[in-house]
């Protein structure tokens, strides 16, 4: 099979399994697909791709390329609108983990969807979304681009609201939908100005007049073009990424399906604005205020986000809140230069944070849909896989030596800390007081759910529902157990390759003032050497700081997390309305902007446009007819006297101009 058909169906596949089941099995056209082949086609389709992905990554190991145009949609003047794939060492693993992660999704959604009515319709909505995310990370032009973010941010918003008889989903999809309008509005707008100035939308057109840009100031300021496109679309990146200020999205979007805020969380969605501008490194290293305003975004998200997570109940929420803080940590890194660091950090995260959402998807199940991990407690002993795989991607998590996410942050710190761009300092601070916060809430997830007295009711209903809880059946905890294994491994085994190998080397580019991943490089000396070298760390110390506080607070002396949550007062409400952001967007932004639209609408619209424009207009037109229809008597008599009238008229002003 040669390369560009391999790559058709890596991005096709899934989307023939979504219309098939979508089609066929939700009634739509019939329901010739009942619910069992609605799964099994879509996961073919995604298993089809997750195997194509990898033998795409082995030959993008091997250093093989494509870049090459599928379909011409459209040309526009002299610009061609084209289909076309861009593989290489960058879209290669994002291949693999989108694939990989959707395809444990899939299968994990057989258990844990299966008594929803929508069965179908969601097995549906999920290869869609896959569909999508492949077609933004196989892109190599703008226009394609700009069609996987729509795409994702589309499917997005119907799997939020998958559950649509629910108001809390509704107003969480909405609220979704309507947040990243605004960060795409800035991403088309980046996008518009690339164009404008190289006359393509290609990546390898646009790029490779980055330092001819560098250049070029915004026409009437002293502004740098590319500061402007790059600010730009770094806004549609904190959309999609729920980068501070327009996080607020992410949490909410718990009230879908749990095997969607795997997805969403992990693999997809929120990681597409990490993509972009990892993508768009060749223009973004021209910006030395782009890079300053990502890493201090990044910095705040990364740390004040994360505590949020301290006084959350749900156990899906801390999870949605520690994908909050992790994005932050990605943004340090694109903001420090470290590219390949933000890009690593990515990977690892999607297995082990899908690894916690979809055991967190399994407590649920085990406490018959009772998400409050106050309700919970001695879990280990009922949910025993559950419970191993849950501390294994807590572990990862947290960063502890040898274990993936170690390797990922740990090199996001030390990026913060050698990075040469205003708010580096900064940056490091937060990124390094956001390991004890993300041991913090991590750890006081998993005592309260785990250990400690159970505080569930044992109790069955007249229905045989309830009951002590039980392990989920195998179809959910095989990818549980499957996740765990990358979880733990995959950061010891890609390291050296992706951070320091030269395995990104002809895809980012980093200009020589932008030091981080060089200083790095110098004190690499092996995984072995680095995870044994990570005992002896600030940041290590400050992950056990985190698991005593933790085990004290929540095994030992449950008392007093209440005590001191009550007497930090304003603190505490602070927190708990989540630093007012939500309150600021419903009652200060929606009522200004409810305000400007009722006056656009009343001053503009109905009194200026229709009011003066048209129907003044209109008016005045009647007016003079009005008038005129008096002159137009039918009266010969009455002509004769206006013609009497009029030569006198013009006899008065030629005597007056000849005196």
């Amino acid at each position: 099979m040669n390369s560009p058909t391999l790559y058709l169906w890596i991005a096709l596949a899934p989307l023939v399994g979504c219309l098939l089941a979508g089609l066929f099995g939700t009634g739509f056209l019939g329901r010739g697909i009942g619910r069992r082949a609605s799964h099994w086609i879509t996961i073919a389709g995604v298993m089809l791709s997750f195997l194509g992905s990898v033998v795409v990554l082995f030959q993008a190991i091997d250093g093989h390329t494509f870049n090459g145009t599928v379909y011409t949609w459209n040309v526009i003047g002299g610009a061609n609108i084209q289909v076309g794939f861009l593989i290489d060492s960058l879209s290669a693993l994002m291949m693999f983990v989108v694939t990989s992660v959707s395809l444990m999704v899939h299968i994990y959604t057989i258990g844990y969807m299966a008594d929803d009515p929508g069965y179908q319709r969601f097995f549906s909505y999920i290869s869609l979304f896959t569909f999508s995310m492949l077609m933004l990370v196989m892109s190599n032009n703008m226009m394609q681009l700009f069609f996987g973010w729509e795409a994702v941010g589309l499917v997005s918003y119907l799997l939020i609201g998958f559950w649509f008889k629910r108001p809390t989903a509704i107003f969480a999809n909405m609220k979704a939908f309507v947040v990243n309008r605004v960060g795409d509005f800035g991403f088309i707008l980046g996008i518009a100005l690339l164009f404008a100035y190289t006359g393509s939308m290609d990546y390898v057109d646009v790029f490779g007049q980055a330092d001819e840009l560098s250049t070029v100031r915004f026409p009437g300021t002293e502004w740098q073009l590319l500061t402007v496109a790059c600010i730009s679309l770094f806004v549609g990146a904190m959309g999609k990424s729920a980068q501070v200020p327009l996080h607020t999205w992410l949490p909410d979007s718990m009230e879908g399906p749990t095997p969607i805020s795997a997805l969403i969380h992990a693999a997809t969605m929120v990681t597409a604005g990490i993509f972009m501008v990892a993508r768009f490194s060749p223009v973004f290293e021209h910006s030395a205020t782009a890079l300053s305003v990502m890493i201090v975004i990044g910095a705040i998200g990364a740390l004040f986000l994360g505590i949020l997570g301290i006084v959350q109940d749900d156990i899906k929420r801390v999870i949605a809140y520690s994908t909050l803080s992790q994005l932050g940590y990605m943004t340090v890194a694109l903001g420090a230069s470290a590219y390949s660091a933000a890009i690593f950090h990515l990977m690892t995260h999607a297995f082990f944070k899908a690894l916690l959402f979809l055991c967190a998807g399994s407590v649920i199940i085990g406490m018959h849909h009772d998400q409050d991990i106050r309700n919970m407690g001695g879990l280990r002993k009922h949910m025993p896989i559950t419970w191993i795989t849950f501390l294994l991607g807590t572990l990862a998590l947290v960063g502890t030596p040898f274990f993936a996410g170690y390797y990922s942050k740990e090199h996001i710190i030390q990026a913060a800390q050698a990075a040469n761009v205003w708010g580096a300092d900064f940056a490091w601070l937060a990124t390094l007081s956001g390991v004890f916060v993300t041991s913090l809430y991590s750890f006081r997830v998993y005592f309260l759910v785990f250990h400690g007295k159970p505080r569930f009711s044992q109790a069955v209903d007249a229905d045989g529902h309830g009951g002590p809880p039980r392990e989920s059946p195998w179809v959910v905890t095989l990818p549980l157990v499957l996740l765990a294994i990358p979880s733990v491994i995959a950061g010891a085994w890609f390291a050296d390759p992706v951070l320091f190998g030269g395995y990104f080397d002809k895809v980012i580019a980093v200009l020589p003032q932008h030091p981080a991943m060089t200083t790095m490089a110098a004190d690499w000396h092996g995984w072995m050497a680095y995870g044994v070298h990570g005992f002896m760390t600030l940041p290590f110390w400050l992950v056990v700081a985190g698991f005593v506080i933790s085990w004290y607070g929540y095994v030992i002396n449950p008392a007093l997390p209440r005590a001191i949550h009550q007497r930090l007062g304003v603190i505490s409400r602070v927190l708990d309305n989540k630093y007012y952001a939500d309150w600021f967007n419903e009652q200060v932004l929606a009522r200004f902007t409810r305000c400007l639209g009722h006056g656009l609408w009343k001053g503009g619209d109905a009194g200026l446009i229709d009011g003066l424009i048209v129907n003044g207009s209109a008016r005045v037109v009647g007016m003079v007819a009005a008038l005129s229809r008096h002159l137009q008597s039918g009266y010969v008599y009455h002509y004769a006297f206006a013609m009497i009238l009029g030569m006198m008229a013009l006899l008065t002003f030629f005597v007056l101009t000849v005196l």
